[in-house]
């Protein structure tokens, strides 16, 4: 084999996903046929639960020299904006960041990690039998072949890998489009940020730098254009009059795109030696700045899981949880953004009407907190594996707990998962459980006895939890468990490896 794992695909859900595997000392190549990180600013937002994933590898406070915090959020463009302030995490807001800024640190951390990458590379065709892949790639030199154990496909709504395949790609085809344009605006508004619906369309503008603005609009007047047909500058400066009443001095553009509302997941994110990922398993309107986010999800997800497999350290089960857990996830995702659509795409008076009452819903904090906390990610929670201790936290997400080590060190526990390993966090402070001989054969393992900081009611109960290299909890033991220590030993085998303790 030539690698590992081969991604097709060098956007940033293939460079985080290369990155995770590269953390495991996973031999991995990269194929991108553009040349170089594209230009544009394309996805513009890193929610929540983004930040914090991207805190776990170290890598947040680079990403945020880079963008700007926000902390709020939108649901369908209503007036009434979400309050990620009120979220339990220091990640508490969204961060405000052109796509390219944030390709560009994911490339440069995959590089640091000795991960191939190969521009100008045009995957041909995809082939699998039981010991492999194959891929052809068409590149300046002409076509090569390159052979890897397993291949991710990250390459887009337009897959290759995807239909190389046969995957169906199961849903609704698009009705209509919107515009979106990173345009000069000689005059732009008072007020940063502007959303306004109305019977002639919705518009949105933020400002991305001191020299540009973001429009995206929703023309009543040109939603049957063919995604296909340019948008040009006049087409949004008529839609800026007829929707706001003013042009703002539109006057030079940077980048102008035609978007449509088609709907589909892929049937399966996995084929036998070949996974799908980000908008390669799923495409949807990008309603609430959510697809890279969950791309960059997806890839923390499947990582550490196909780096055990490679490792021998996971039986199927572990790789199959992929698509297990995720498929579900992004399942509710799509209906979100159906639902956004729906409330963004519709002009009638009654639409008027519904959105006034649904943003006036969105004023009850507990409301406004559920909606924030599906939008960043937060609500994410996979099902708790029945073969392992039961305990109320497993399968939710790692809070950033505050520890005090045993050598009297503070630490946020989001610190300890730098290196991509499992954590075996034990709080009980109990000396029958020592971190010699039984441990070592656990190299993907940290071991640490800690003590909480501050006060996680949650917490109060727990003798020792393991955590997953993606910061969700594997499983917990309370204190109250009679053989602790057993449960601790066969939860330890089942999720890092059969390793034998006697």
């Amino acid at each position: 084999m030539d690698y590992d794992v081969i991604v097709v695909g060098g956007g940033p859900v293939g460079m985080m996903l290369a990155s995770e595997l590269a953390l495991a000392d996973v031999k991995v190549c990269v194929l991108e046929r553009l040349k170089e990180t594209t230009p544009y600013s394309r996805a513009l937002t890193l929610h929540p639960r983004t930040l914090e994933i991207l805190d776990l590898r170290g890598l947040k406070q680079k990403i945020l020299s880079k963008g700007k915090p926000i902390p709020t959020g939108h649901f369908a463009g209503l007036d009434s904006r979400l309050n990620f302030s009120a979220l339990d995490s220091s990640s508490n807001y969204t961060l405000f960041i052109p796509q390219h800024d944030t390709e560009k640190v994911l490339e440069e951390w995959a590089k640091n990690l000795g991960v191939e990458i190969r521009r100008e590379e045009e995957v041909l065709s995809v082939r699998q039998d039981q010991k492999g892949v194959e891929i052809v790639a068409a590149g300046p030199k002409g076509e090569s072949k390159l052979s890897a154990a397993y291949v991710v496909g990250t390459d887009g709504a337009r897959s290759t890998v995807r239909k190389q395949v046969g995957i169906p790609f199961v849903g609704t085809s698009q009705t209509f489009t919107a515009m979106l344009g990173d345009v000069v605006l000689l005059n732009p508004p008072e007020s940063n940020v502007v959303s306004r619906f109305s019977e002639h369309g919705l518009v949105m503008i933020v400002p991305v730098t001191s020299q540009m603005h973001r429009i995206v609009m929703i023309d009543r007047e040109r939603m049957a254009v063919p995604k296909e047909e340019p948008v040009t500058l006049e087409e949004l400066r008529s839609g800026l009059i007829r929707i706001l009443g003013s042009d703002f001095g539109i006057s030079e553009a940077y980048w102008l795109s035609r978007f449509g509302n088609a709907t589909r997941q892929a049937e399966r994110y996995r084929e036998g030696r070949i996974f799908l990922a980000g908008d390669a398993a799923h495409i949807h309107f990008p309603a609430g700045g959510q697809g890279l986010n969950v791309g960059l999800q997806e890839a923390m997800n499947l990582g550490w899981k196909l780096a055990a497999k490679l490792k021998g350290r996971a039986s199927d089960w572990l790789l199959d949880s992929y698509h297990a857990e995720r498929f579900p996830i992004n399942t509710a995702l799509l209906r979100n953004t159906e639902i956004q659509t729906l409330l963004m795409s519709e002009f009638s008076p009654r639409m008027v009407a519904l959105r006034g009452m649904l943003s006036e819903l969105l004023h009850i904090p507990k409301a406004n907190q559920l909606i924030a906390a599906q939008i960043s990610a937060f609500d994410v929670r996979y099902a708790p594996d029945m073969d392992s201790p039961q305990h109320a936290l497993n399968g939710s997400r790692l809070k950033e707990l505050k520890l005090r080590l045993e050598n009297g060190i503070m630490r946020n526990a989001y610190e300890l998962l730098y290196s991509g390993s499992f954590l075996l966090l034990h709080l009980a402070s109990d000396e029958s459980l020592n971190d010699g001989a039984e441990w070592s054969n656990y190299p993907h393992l940290q071991f640490v006895r800690a003590s909480l900081v501050e006060e996680a009611p949650e917490w109060d109960e727990v003798h020792t939890a393991l955590i997953r290299p993606d910061g969700y909890i594997a499983w917990v033991v309370s204190r109250s468990v009679p053989e602790y220590l057993d449960a601790i030993k066969q939860g330890i085998r089942r999720w890092c490896g059969g390793y034998d303790f006697s």
